[in-house]
């Protein structure tokens, strides 16, 4: 964020940390520059830009200091050094000529700090800055009051604005921090979210897969259920028909037997009567009038039930 505001042009006029006007850098070759410092002023008469520096530094000569031996290492005892360090120049080019910001140097009072707080306000409510929970607009507009306040204190202590840097720089470590690992917890859930919702649709096709199974074994079971019920039907006719025919044999062979024994008591009356009398020809007499009542009686039974007498065993 601090790169991308230092070369993204001019700080917007509603910004609440205080900046000076812009001034342009003159450009002048490597070696006359180095010559004329070198004569003239020293090394650290010139305009230092580089990208291994994170300031851009302009400074009176001390001729009392001798300049240091590594030209990469700058002296930043002063107040303004460190403020440069704590709040970076911004830089932008516009038609061709390289345009520098510094970060205001006039020394804040007590109705400064109050318009800060004015400011601070006004800007949260006209952004529609959240009160609670994440917002980039809040967490931006706190981060340029805070270094606003780190630039007031700066000018008062140079000490007291190195301390404020540590402050902030752990701040925006731990957001960093806290952003990474709500970045990969989000990636985890979203892992999960996906996990979850294969393994839903596995269990969705495999619910399917049981109720085709389901539907399909309750038609058999139905399929077999009414074929049970049909040979149970048949088999009880079957049952029922061999009943009544056994009992129809029952009474054939009944009657049939009843008529034996009638023609058996028939015989021994005959018999018994031809003992007793001795005669022959009353013996022949009531053997033939036995006859006759036998033939009386089996005209007189019925056609059917003689029929199933003469079939039976």
């Amino acid at each position: 964020m601090e790169t991308t505001e230092r070369y993204s042009g001019p700080a917007p006029s509603d910004h609440l940390l205080k900046y000076d006007h812009p001034t342009v850098v003159t450009k002048r070759s490597a070696a006359s520059s180095s010559k004329k410092g070198e004569k003239k002023d020293g090394p650290r008469n010139s305009i230092i830009e580089s990208e291994d520096y994170n300031i851009v530094l302009s400074v009176p000569p001390r001729p009392e200091k001798k300049p240091p031996k590594n030209l990469n290492i700058l002296d930043i005892r002063s107040a303004d050094d460190i403020l440069d360090y704590i709040l970076p120049p911004r830089l932008w080019t516009e038609k061709g000529q390289q345009y520098v910001q510094k970060v205001s140097r006039i020394p804040a009072t007590r109705m400064d700090v109050l318009n800060l707080q004015e400011r601070l306000d006004n800007r949260l409510e006209h952004l529609s800055a959240r009160e609670t929970g994440i917002c980039p607009v809040r967490r931006e507009l706190y981060t340029q009051a805070f270094d606003e306040l780190i630039r007031q204190a700066t000018l008062e202590c140079a000490e007291r604005g190195l301390m404020l840097l540590r402050v902030r720089d752990e701040i925006r470590m731990s957001i960093a921090a806290y952003q990474t690992l709500f970045e990969s917890s989000m990636a985890y859930g979203m892992r999960k979210v996906l996990l979850s919702e294969q393994g839903k649709n596995e269990c969705t096709a495999k619910i399917t897969d049981y109720n085709s199974r389901n539907v399909s074994l309750q038609r058999q079971a139905d399929e077999w259920k009414e074929k049970f019920d049909t040979l149970e039907k048949r088999n009880e006719e079957v049952r029922a028909l061999d009943s009544q025919r056994k009992l129809e044999e029952l009474e054939a062979v009944i009657r049939t037997n009843d008529q034996l024994a009638a023609v058996l008591n028939n015989i021994i009356i005959q018999r018994s009567l031809v003992l007793n009398t001795g005669s022959a020809t009353d013996d022949l007499a009531a053997m033939e009038e036995v006859r006759t009542d036998q033939k009386k009686k089996d005209e007189t039974a019925d056609d059917p039930h003689t029929d199933k007498g003469k079939r039976s065993p």
